[in-house]
């Protein structure tokens, strides 16, 4: 998943909802800067001591985390604002006529010291949060909601945009410069601005309050699954786990000073990782009963008053913006184009997926049979009877794989290897850098030329501090016109054992380790001139197509043999081991699919609904919704349920959600593309990154893929993938 910081600075992301897709940037050239400032005699004196003030003068612009304390942040944001606003008062009230440069690319060029704590800022709320840092989320975040709409709705600004946008055949601009002024213009009106004045401070409530909403719900999220942790008593129910997972989960009941018991913390999902390994039944239950009834059993985190009132507020958004709900509003400027493509997408895969889903439950209640187990396949009994299949049909369980996973192996021999061989990147790590957390890492990546291409963090292990999924982010993004290079940030959830011990990871922790890095490069290899350009900045439901493609490279032939090596004897993973996991690739893919779309759905019917059509009884409507879809199908449960729905309620995939499946079309197509053409060669990187990875949002996305590819998008190859080629509606 690729996550940035929320939408604030102009010269990053005018959109109206703040989502991970619009990012602020990080600038070290500071012209404007200085202007503002001296302009602004309000500067409190203690200011520019402030970390936030000033570029970081660390290589590359690298984040002064060492420096940087809770009490920073509230101050720098107040002070970002502030500049922002006086530079933006500059660009609108001068007495010149607008032209591109002191317009467009002067807003480009604001809101710096804001873009700097912006980026830091909401990567520590993700990665590494407290209690000062969760409050000074909810006092800026209608802060700057306020602040944003103080831009986009500045009538004498979009009046210069507007002017500019009309006449835009007459300024001999280049491609990406005639880009920029259209999204700009997209961007304001999108946002309100050609709304009545009386209209606008309807809007400026809903968003302030949406962005306390959204706040509430992420904080609610996070807390309700450190207090849903199972406390395990006895060593006994814990039968199936491997010593090091014990250990782990002793360690975890050590910190909260449960000395003697066992923790299992909650991953973010509604299945949990343990549920696969776990010979007791009840703790398995247990385990599912505190992970689907989050945020719904009232106390203090109970998400579902938050939720209703969220989707109003998006509907009533939606139709003061002259649209008839919330998805109709957010998919008019992705790829997919309507609700109607979209709805087509999911509900046409939706019966094969649950066919084969049930074709899987009855391998499985045979199994319950045979051992005379007495009892109906229930939730929590699926992934551990996936795996009893899994040995039982392809000899072989999760766990043979995980002595050749090692953590490190697999970042630099595998992650890092694959990157240098289809692109030339090398990797140096430098441990002189300052970092928010003692298990976090820095690397200097060096282009094929042996230049500096970018820094990247690679924060990989769990904590109770951490939100949960895996994610990339930017500290500082690429631009020619800012002159920066890309500081990134990569961030997955692994459990960290406990001391002594080594880091083995499970297959899909692999494949996600990839997929991140797919973000990454995305990041690295942006070659825009405009800030608004880019990375990730792509719509929403593209932007998980590159990293998907990484994808691809964790078992290919010449890449797998490079990490997965036994961490004690060194031994490389047998073949048999090998074509066993390619073999079983398809096996399973009745749940993955279902849960999938099941949560693809449940995030469409959310958003689809009129103002009057918002229901009183959020999981009345959840369990209705599902039930019309066809995907009511009680072993599997969405992978999120809608009270912990964190992407579509706390993150930027509302309306969104669908976009993993979208880019999936398009992965599987690029993947074909790349076998079709001689798979891992230097000669396929580069033409990868050349028509693609680097452009960024600076062109049509889907242009962009037919530019690489030479064809259109086609689900043929996805079918063929998940094993869904036959018996798909049509």
């Amino acid at each position: 998943m690729s996550s940035k910081p929320l939408a604030i600075a102009i010269a990053a992301c005018l959109t109206l909802a703040a989502t991970p897709g619009c990012q602020t940037v990080a600038k070290p050239d500071a012209p404007a800067e200085a202007a503002a400032a001296a302009a602004a005699p309000s500067v409190t004196p203690d200011i520019k001591s402030n970390p936030f003030y000033a570029p970081s003068t660390l290589y590359m612009h690298a984040v002064a985390f060492d420096q940087i304390k809770n009490e920073h942040y509230a101050p720098a944001f107040e002070e970002g604002m502030r500049q922002q606003l006086v530079e933006i008062d500059a660009i609108a009230n001068q007495a010149d006529a607008a032209t591109f440069d002191n317009t467009i690319v002067a807003m480009e060029r604001t809101g710096q010291m804001l873009s700097r704590v912006s980026a830091t800022f909401f990567s520590m709320t993700g990665a590494n949060t407290n209690d000062s840092l969760e409050a000074i989320q909810r006092e800026m975040s209608p802060k700057l909601s306020a602040h944003n709409d103080a831009i986009v709705l500045n009538g004498k600004l979009f009046a210069r945009v507007k002017a500019l946008y009309d006449a835009r055949a007459t300024l001999g601009l280049d491609a990406e410069s005639a880009r920029l002024l259209e999204r700009y213009n997209t961007d304001f009106v999108r946002a309100g601005a050609q709304l009545s004045d009386a209209d606008k401070v309807k809007l400026k409530s809903i968003n302030s309050e949406l962005a306390t909403l959204s706040t509430t719900f992420s904080q609610n999220v996070l807390k309700e699954a450190n207090a849903s942790a199972i406390i395990v008593d006895t060593l006994a129910e814990l039968d199936g786990m491997s010593e090091a997972a014990i250990a782990a989960a002793a360690e975890a009941a050590k910190s909260r000073k449960l000395e003697g018991k066992y923790v299992l913390a909650l991953m973010n999902t509604s299945g949990q990782p343990p549920q696969a390994v776990l010979k007791n039944r009840a703790l398995r239950k247990r385990l599912y009963d505190a992970s689907v009834s989050r945020g719904s059993h009232g106390g203090e985190f109970d998400n579902r008053d938050v939720i209703l009132k969220i989707a109003k507020l998006r509907a009533d958004r939606a139709v003061l913006l002259g649209y008839p709900n919330h998805a109709t509003y957010v998919l008019e400027d992705e790829t997919a184009k309507t609700t109607t493509a979209v709805n087509k997408l999911l509900s046409d895969l939706a019966p094969a997926a649950v066919a084969n889903a049930k074709v899987e439950a009855a391998d499985m209640q045979a199994i319950i049979d045979a051992e005379k187990g007495g009892f109906k396949l229930e939730a929590w009994d699926w992934a551990y009877y996936t795996e009893k299949v899994r040995a039982s049909r392809y000899n072989f369980d999760e766990g043979q794989l995980k002595p050749y996973l090692e953590i490190d192996s697999v970042l630099q021999n595998g992650v890092f290897y694959a990157a240098n061989q289809l692109y030339g990147l090398t990797f140096k790590e430098r441990k002189e850098l300052p970092v928010y957390h003692p298990t976090v890492r820095v690397f200097e990546v060096f282009d094929k030329d042996g230049k500096t291409l970018s820094l990247v963090y690679i924060d990989w292990y769990a904590r109770s501090n951490k939100r949960g999924g895996a994610w990339m982010n930017e500290y500082v993004s690429q631009s020619g016109l800012m002159g920066t290079q890309p500081v990134i940030g990569q961030h997955l959830n692994i459990p960290q054992p406990s001391p002594g011990q080594p880091t083995l990871l499970t297959w899909d922790e692999v494949t996600t380790a990839f997929h991140e890095f797919g973000h990454a490069l995305h990041g690295m290899f942006s070659n825009v001139k405009y800030p608004r350009f880019a990375g990730t900045n792509v719509p929403r439901d593209f932007v998980e197509y590159p990293s998907q493609v990484n994808e691809m490279w964790a078992d290919w032939p010449s890449i797998l043999p490079n990490y997965a090596k036994h961490y004690q004897t060194g031994e490389v993973m047998p073949k048999s081991l090998l074509d066993k996991v390619q073999a079983s690739s398809k096996f399973n893919q009745g749940f993955t699919t279902t849960e999938y779309l099941a949560a693809a759905l449940l995030d469409q019917r959310w958003h689809q609904l009129a103002p009057n059509q918002i229901p009183t009884d959020a999981l009345a409507f959840e369990a209705a919704a599902l039930k019309s879809e066809g995907v009511d199908y009680a072993p599997i449960p969405p992978r999120y349920r809608t009270t912990y729905f964190s992407h579509i309620w706390g993150g930027g995939y509302s309306a969104g959600y669908y976009a993993y499946l979208w880019s999936e079309v398009l992965d599987a197509g690029s993947v074909e593309w790349f076998k079709n053409n001689g798979g891992l060669t230097r000669k396929n990187g580069d033409h990868f990154r050349d028509t693609l990875l680097s452009r960024g949002g600076s062109s049509d996305a889907v242009g962009l893929y037919r530019s690489f590819s030479g064809g259109e998008p086609d689900v043929g190859p996805l079918l063929k993938r998940r094993g869904l080629d036959k018996g798909v509606k049509k």
